[in-house]
C-alpha cells in the first residue's frame, strides 16, 4: 500500500478512535473529525489542521479504500475500513491506531492507552500482537511495526508503526518532548477524562450543526457584537 501522509494517519487514527470511544456520534462529520484530529489530549504531536487538510486526508484514505462515506444523512459522514482493508485482527488495529495518534510507545504505554479501545489481558498480550505485526510476511504485505532501539535511560524499547513508510530510527529513538517515562495510572486517567471532554464538545458542535443551531459560545459572541 502507498504510505500514508502524516495528515492521513491522524485522520485515520481519529476515525478508529471515535468508532470505539464515542459510537453514538460515529460515523463522523467533517466538522467533528477536524475537532477530533486537533484535540489537545491523547495526541502527539498536537496539530491545527484545517477543514481543507482533513478533507484532503479523507480523499486519500478513500482512494486506498481505508475510509468511505455513508448515505442517509443530511451531513456527509465518514467511517474507516481499516481492518478489512489491511486484513488485521481487532487487537492489531487498536495498537496501530494508538501509534498513529500518539507516536512511538512502549508495550506498557500501549496497554494503558488502549483501555477505552480494547482491554488487553496483560503486557505479554500486547507484545504478542506487536511481534506478530513486526514479523508479518512479505506475502501478507510486510511488517506493520518496528521495535526501536532502547533510548538512553529508558527501561523499555518503544514501537512505531510503518504505515507512513520507514521510520528514521535515530530521530524516533529520542524521547518525544515532555515524555520521559511511561504514563502513570493517574496521568492516564486525567488524559482519558480530557479526551472524553473533547469528544463531548465535538459531539455537541456536530449536533448543533445538524439542527442548524448556534454552536456553544457563538450566540454569546454574536450578542456582544
Amino acid at each position: 500500500m502507498e504510505p500514508l501522509t502524516p495528515v492521513e494517519a491522524r485522520v485515520l487514527g481519529t476515525l478508529m478512535e471515535k468508532a470505539r470511544t464515542v459510537p453514538d456520534s460515529y460515523p463522523m462529520s467533517l466538522n467533528a473529525l477536524v475537532g477530533g484530529c486537533n484535540q489537545k489530549s491523547s495526541r502527539e504531536p498536537i496539530t491545527n489542521l484545517s477543514e481543507a487538510q482533513v478533507q484532503e486526508g479523507l480523499d486519500g484514505l478513500k482512494r486506498r479504500s481505508l475510509a468511505f462515506t455513508t448515505r442517509g444523512s443530511r451531513v456527509e459522514r465518514w467511517e474507516h475500513n481499516f481492518q478489512r482493508a489491511m486484513v488485521v485482527p481487532e487487537q492489531s488495529a487498536v495498537l496501530l491506531g494508538l501509534m498513529m495518534l500518539r507516536g512511538p510507545q512502549t508495550a506498557g504505554e500501549l496497554r494503558i492507552h488502549s483501555e477505552r479501545w480494547y482491554r488487553f489481558a496483560d503486557i505479554s498480550s500486547v507484545e504478542g500482537f506487536l511481534e506478530e505485526m513486526r514479523d508479518r510476511s512479505e506475502e501478507k504485505g510486510g511488517p506493520l511495526v518496528v521495535q526501536l532501539p532502547r533510548a538512553p535511560g529508558s527501561r523499555e524499547a518503544r514501537w512505531a508503526h510503518l504505515l507512513c513508510g520507514p521510520v528514521d530510527v535515530n530521530t524516533a529513538t529520542a524521547n518525544p518532548p515532555g515524555v520521559s517515562a511511561p504514563e502513570s495510572p493517574l496521568a492516564a486517567r486525567v488524559s482519558a477524562l480530557e479526551s472524553e471532554l473533547a469528544e463531548l464538545r465535538a459531539f455537541v458542535s456536530d449536533l448543533a450543526q445538524q439542527l442548524g443551531l448556534s454552536q456553544p459560545g457563538q450566540a454569546e459572541s454574536n450578542d456582544r457584537a
